[in-house]
């Protein structure tokens, strides 16, 4: 159960606007009002274990985490290993777990505790390619070969070898791998890397085979491939969108650019289709950099509450909560660096909290079709909108710009006392009539 807490600078104590609805959809009940974790178990924790990784659940179960996506927990190639650790991606077992993380009771102890905190978990799920030492290389016909027999790699990834889908025997071998995670571990679905590299039908058999016996089951696409959320996936990678805060935070882009986005994706994906909704994940921060070297620190989390308001899922990747500051190294350990004073755990709390008892922020059909608030001629760089659902309400405006803006709100807001409010960056001033949003700052009235 989340609950709410009280933050006493800016943000106000978070009311209920109302009950949860009923699902009524083909995704899981759960994942209407959830938001995302990315765990990164290596970097996670100073010990890099599952063991160390489960004493932090209680941690992120009260912060109001839905689901937990832990990055590849299974074994490493050692051909053509990158770095000290290798890469996360380069699986040489579908069927076991990566000794430098624990044991498979280990594992099991921490989806048990996760459980009990009511957090589902996903694995990542690497389908379209193996290390180049994975057993399934000695079968003919199973991986991708040049003219000269040796197998295809793509770009400077040498770790790893291209799988065949056009071999039947290693796409089913591929589902009862799938199936085993399932029925033999009981996780709670996949998140499945390049998925569009992967041909629909298989995403479609092995989901659709897999949700008989796991009607539960959730799963999230790398990819913003129209096709695969049709049928196999809930949920699939707002990438385009995560391009565009950046270029928002950066000025490079503005308010109508948001608009045209979410109007194009509204117009493409199925209205149940579930956008993630990310200011970083673990490509982004170890190669890209941190949302504060891409965003700035008062554009980053700005941008991080912009991802509760809008239709979709909002992510956190490992860290962002605590305000890591650090780009993390992809093969080898590394350390989470922060400043325990000024930790971003509280935007996270209220956030979750806010998305969890607003029914007008839930994902999608179950939630509000987001409205532009028309603003008064003049008014730049305000992105403001409406969200409502059964007589829940939300009004939210945000300004994405390095200026301090006044708005009338005397004829835009209800008459009534809003039941809570939600402030960032001690950006609230306000008259009975009039608002004034400083630089890169938010305010959020749900009725």
């Amino acid at each position: 159960m989340k609950k709410l807490f009280l933050f006493l600078a800016v943000i106000a104590m978070m009311v209920s606007c109302g009950s949860k609805k009923e699902c009524t959809h083909e995704h899981p009940c759960f994942s209407y009002d959830a938001s995302i974790y990315e765990l990164n178990t290596r970097q996670f924790t100073p010990e890099g274990t599952f063991a160390a990784a489960e004493a932090e659940l209680p941690r992120l179960a009260e912060l109001g985490y839905d689901i937990i996506w832990i990055m590849p927990i299974q074994p490493i190639g050692e051909l053509e290993r990158k770095g000290g650790l290798g890469s996360y991606y380069a699986i040489k077992d579908y069927c076991a777990f990566n000794p430098e993380f624990g044991t498979r009771e280990d594992f099991a102890s921490f989806l048990n505790k996760a459980h009990e905190l009511g957090i589902k978990v996903i694995i990542d799920w690497v389908a379209n390619h193996t290390a180049p030492d994975h057993p399934w290389t000695l079968n003919e016909g199973w991986h991708m070969r040049d003219s000269l027999g040796r197998l295809v790699v793509n770009y400077d990834w040498y770790d790893i070898a291209e799988l065949n889908y056009d071999n039947q025997e290693m796409r089913n071998a591929m589902f009862r791998s799938l199936e085993w995670w399932m029925d033999t571990i009981g996780i709670d679905g996949f998140r499945c890397d390049v998925a569009h590299e992967i041909p629909t039908d298989f995403w479609e058999y092995a989901f659709d085979s897999l949700r008989v016996k796991h009607p539960k089951m959730f799963t999230l696409c790398e990819s913003e491939n129209v096709d695969l959320t049709y049928k196999a996936f809930d949920m699939y990678y707002g990438w385009e969108f995560h391009h565009l805060m950046n270029a928002v935070a950066k000025q490079e882009k503005g308010v109508d650019d948001l608009w045209a986005y979410f109007a194009k994706a509204d117009s493409v994906f199925p209205e149940s289709a579930i956008r993630m909704n990310f200011t970083s994940n673990h490509d982004e921060n170890s190669w890209a950099g941190t949302e504060f070297e891409r965003m700035g620190e008062k554009a980053a989390k700005t941008m991080a509450m912009f991802t509760y308001v809008v239709p979709g899922m909002p992510l956190t990747y490992t860290g962002q909560e605590l305000g890591n500051v650090r780009r993390l190294r992809f093969f080898d350990k590394d350390t989470l660096e922060y400043d325990p004073a000024n930790t971003n755990e509280y935007i996270y709390k209220v956030a979750n909290d806010m998305r969890a008892n607003n029914p007008a922020l839930f994902s999608n059909e179950l939630g509000g079709k987001m409205e532009r608030i028309e603003l008064p001629e003049g008014i730049e760089k305000i992105f403001a909108c409406h969200r409502a659902v059964e007589g829940n309400e939300v009004y939210a405006f945000f300004n994405l710009s390095n200026e301090a803006r006044v708005i009338a709100i005397d004829e835009i807001l209800p008459p009534q006392e809003p039941k809570s409010v939600v402030t960032l960056n001690d950006t609230i001033d306000s008259t009975l009539d009039r608002m004034k949003i400083k630089e890169w700052s938010c305010v959020i009235y749900c009725y």
